[in-house]
This record gives C-alpha cells, sequence and structure tokens, in this order.
C-alpha cells in the first residue's frame, strides 16, 4: 500500500457502499499509472448539496446512547474524524463512507421551518432535543448556511431544551442565543476533547477546532454559567487512552461539570477506513492498536452490543472503567450537569392556545 497520505482529510478513499451492487477498490499504482505528467485525480474540495427533508426530529430508539431525540442540520462531516461512527450513515444517501463523506455535505436548509413544526405540534411532549446525535453542527459549513443558530433561535422562541454536541469553538458566535437559552434552563452543551496532543489531534480529527479553541470554549461557557459535560471519546488504545486522567483534570480545571468516556469501536465500513488509515499514517504500531482495540470486543472491530459496544470489555476496557471512576472522585467529586427545563415548552403551548 501507498504511504501517501491525503492532507487534510481522515479517510484516504472511498470505501465500498454497501448498498452497491458494484464493488469498488481503491489502487494507488493504478492511479499513478492512469495519470498524466502533471494531472492532478482530486481537487480534494467540499460540495454542499441541499436537500430538503420532510422531517428534522429523529427519535433515538438504542438504549446507550444518552439522548432520547436528536437532530442533524447537515449529513456528512467535513471535520474528518477517522473513527466517526456517523459515516456509515452516508451509505443510506448513496455515497461512501469514506471520502465522500467529507467531501459531499448534505444541507437542510428546511430544518429551522421543520423543528418550529415540530414544536407547535399539539401532541408534541418536551424533551431535549440534541443537536449532533450524528453530525457535527457546528462543523464549517455552518458558516455560511447558520442553519443551526436558526434552529436554536426556535428552540428560544418556543422555550424548548436543547442539547450541543461539538468539537468546533464556532459554538461561541451563538454566545448571545446560548446566554438567553441558559436563563431559562434550556441549554446544555457537549464538548469534545479527544487528545491533549495538537500531533493526535490533528491526525484523528485533521479539519477540527484545535485543542486551545476547545479549552476555551469550555472555559468561556462556564464563566456565563452554561453547563458543560466534556466528551472524551473516543479513548483508542495505543493512541490516547493513557490520556484519560489528564483529559478529565485539564476539562475539569476548565470549568467542565462532567465528563463521559467511550471506547472506540469500528462499525462497518469505520473498521476498512481505520486500518488503512492507521498504516499510513502510524505503520510501526498499526497492527498492535488494532489488536487492543480487538481485545476490547470480543475479538473484533465491530461491536454493536448495547450495554457493552461503548465501555468494551476485558482488562484494557476494565482498567480505562477503574481510572474514569477515580477521576471522577477526584475532579469532580462536588460537581453535576443538570437536567434542563420542560416544564417551559408546555407553558408556552397553553399561552399559546389562549390567543385562540
Amino acid at each position: 500500500m501507498s504511504s501517501k497520505h491525503l492532507k487534510g482529510r481522515g479517510a484516504q478513499h472511498n470505501s465500498h457502499n454497501k448498498f452497491e451492487a458494484l464493488h469498488s477498490e481503491w489502487r494507488d499504482d493504478f492511479l499513478e499509472y492512469c495519470l498524466k505528467e502533471g494531472e492532478l485525480a482530486d481537487n480534494n474540495k467540499t460540495a454542499y448539496l441541499p436537500i430538503f427533508p420532510k422531517t428534522i426530529v429523529n427519535k433515538v430508539t438504542s438504549p446507550d446512547v444518552g439522548m432520547s431525540y436528536s437532530m442533524n442540520p447537515y449529513q456528512g462531516c467535513e471535520h474528518g474524524c477517522i473513527y466517526c461512527y456517523a459515516r456509515n450513515t452516508h451509505e443510506y444517501w448513496g455515497y461512501s463512507a469514506g471520502l465522500d463523506f467529507e467531501r459531499k455535505i448534505l444541507i437542510k436548509e428546511n430544518a429551522p421551518a421543520l423543528l418550529e413544526s415540530k414544536l407547535k405540534s399539539n401532541t408534541w411532549k418536551a424533551k431535549t432535543i440534541v443537536l449532533s446525535g450524528n453530525t457535527d453542527c457546528y462543523q464549517p459549513a455552518e458558516k455560511k448556511y447558520r442553519i443551526t443558530r436558526a434552529c436554536l433561535e426556535v428552540f428560544l422562541k418556543y422555550r424548548h431544551p436543547v442539547g450541543i454536541i461539538t468539537k468546533n469553538a464556532l459554538l461561541l458566535r451563538d454566545l448571545d442565543l446560548l446566554i438567553q437559552l441558559n436563563k431559562y434552563g434550556l441549554i446544555g452543551v457537549h464538548i469534545s476533547v479527544t487528545s491533549l496532543s495538537e500531533d493526535t489531534r490533528r491526525l484523528l480529527e485533521p479539519r477540527t477546532a484545535t485543542l486551545s479553541r476547545r479549552l476555551k470554549t469550555i472555559r468561556v461557557l462556564s464563566e456565563n454559567m452554561i453547563p458543560v459535560n466534556a466528551m472524551l471519546a473516543p479513548l483508542i488504545p495505543g493512541i490516547n487512552s493513557h490520556e484519560l486522567m489528564s483529559l478529565a483534570k485539564t476539562v475539569s480545571e476548565c470549568g467542565a461539570r462532567s465528563f463521559v468516556y467511550t471506547v472506540v469501536r469500528l462499525n462497518g465500513a469505520i473498521g476498512i477506513l481505520f486500518s488503512d488509515w492507521i498504516r499510513r499514517t502510524m505503520p510501526d504500531k498499526a497492527e498492535k492498536v488494532l489488536n487492543q482495540i480487538r481485545s476490547c470486543h470480543g475479538g473484533s472491530l465491530n461491536d454493536s452490543r448495547f450495554g457493552i459496544r461503548n465501555r468494551g470489555e476485558g482488562p484494557l476496557a476494565k482498567n480505562l472503567k477503574n481510572v474514569a471512576r477515580i477521576a471522577k472522585q477526584k475532579y469532580f467529586k462536588e460537581k453535576n450537569f443538570p437536567e434542563l427545563n420542560t416544564a417551559l415548552h408546555e407553558q408556552y403551548k397553553e399561552g399559546q392556545l389562549k390567543l385562540f
């Protein structure tokens, strides 16, 4: 396999879409043979593709995810995190979980209108809706389309609780709305922090905010009394798993009220993409890392067992569980992440109905 690395991207090729009849394989040597001297195979640009779904709020049926409802203004994610579990969902749209996931971003321009329709419904009972249950709502496309901000305005208008999961400091652009939402107990933010090493961050998450900007985001939110949960995920044996204690200490000092962690799992096409990526970027430790991941998931990179898949099993996973327990006792003993307010939305709807 070629040692060439496509800069600024996580995946290095387009994996086969399991829903397609034809199977494709990536061969660097064949590509180089076909190209003329000086010819570029790929301009590596991102395409933004508008789509118009009929619904935007999704009920989450998985019992170990920690949310009941989610919504995603964008499908695909330019951040390019090589381990991202959401990659597999791009195949439902006819694209690859590989480079397509990072370079073909589907834009749901009607998301705010769909959300408003949902929240106005007489049958809807308020429960926290989490932005970015699948792909990051503050990825680069948000700078241009501002769909996430428009959705936050809808949540504020209808006094409805909302959670946000992101690893992008662009979130602070909307600090004004977050402060207003927090005044009513309607907002909780989950910031992903994967490593304290910028070298590791650049390899794992090539187009995400730097560590310093993420920690600043936690500090600014905390200074404004907005609750922050740090997502120290995923922990990858042999790459960042040894950082769990120091990560917990750092995010606590920045003001995070809680933290969660997961052990990486590589389902579907992600196993193929990650294996290719690590053999290109970390050839000396590739097989060791892959074997340690397997040791956490019953000998497989793939793990779909509810209750086990996110924490893993075996000695490595048990050690991480013990470290997390100690870290919570040491750095988060007097802290807690609050429940969000669901009562105001019902009061708002009752008040609106009285106008008719």
